[in-house]
């Protein structure tokens, strides 16, 4: 078992670290450095410069094509996390899963065990990677293009689409996208992610709900269609809804 994070790459507002447990070789964070900061335009465009360089560096060192990034909102895994990687803290982090072909574990395969059987990744194959993350990540987040970090003095934040999947996990199953057509996280805007926040906010905020679990396919498992998923969670559940989206046709193919 991991007892301490590796820090790879830090921005100015967050920073890419290996978990506490990481469930592949693949599997990287985006943490908050200071949890008290806000979710603003200057935070939101650190955000998308780190995970744009994160993806980038798995692409480079571990020739991860597809990557799939998992959150919770206002909401902690409970228990076995059956679908979800085990909580570490509440600072608010999101987990990164790189996919490549010949990858020894997936996703999927890990968490679908309870917490406590999940075997993580070993040191001998993190110290085989994380160096050249380590440099992959500094050459990406230097050569990116930062995205804007203002909006125009007043702008409104742009529009959402919210719909229900063909195929629900559950009954507080939600999809949501921005209204611009996007081919990947790598082209969201930092007004667009603070649209999706505020999306996400009005789902937490609903009765029977206590948080969310969110996970956002690759676009080449969505048909290049940006959407988020998000599940309305509660610890009362009957089932968990995390559990069944991992044997949804719709998500299924990003973890497995």
């Amino acid at each position: 078992m991991q007892l301490s994070r590796r820090l790879l790459f830090g921005s100015s507002v967050w920073e890419v670290t290996r978990p506490r447990t990481p469930l592949t070789s693949g599997h990287l964070m985006i943490r908050l450095s200071d949890p008290a900061t806000a979710l603003d335009h200057r935070s939101a465009a650190d955000w998308l410069r780190c995970h744009n360089a994160a993806r980038r560096a798995l692409a480079d060192v571990l020739g991860a094509d597809t990557c799939t990034l998992l959150f919770a909102h206002r909401w902690h895994s409970l228990g076995a996390s059956i679908g979800e990687p085990a909580a570490e803290s509440s600072t608010p982090t999101f987990h990164l899963f790189g996919r490549w072909d010949g990858e020894p574990v997936t996703p999927a395969e890990q968490l679908s065990l309870p917490a406590q059987r999940r075997k993580p990744a070993s040191d001998q194959d993190l110290d085989k990677y994380d160096a050249g993350l380590r440099t992959a990540l500094l050459k990406a987040a230097a050569s990116a293009a930062h995205p804007e970090a203002s909006p125009g003095s007043g702008a409104p934040l742009p529009a959402i689409r919210t719909w229900p999947p063909s195929t629900p996990a559950g009954s507080h199953h939600t999809v949501l996208s921005p209204e611009r057509p996007l081919g990947s996280v790598e082209d969201v805007a930092p007004a667009e992610l603070l649209a999706l926040a505020a999306a996400l906010e009005v789902l937490a905020l609903r009765q029977a709900v206590a948080g969310l679990s969110c996970i956002v396919p690759d676009t080449a498992v969505t048909d290049g269609r940006l959407e988020l998923h998000a599940l309305g969670r509660s610890a009362g559940e009957a089932v968990n809804p995390f559990e069944m989206l991992l044997h949804s046709p719709e998500i299924s193919p990003a973890l497995l």
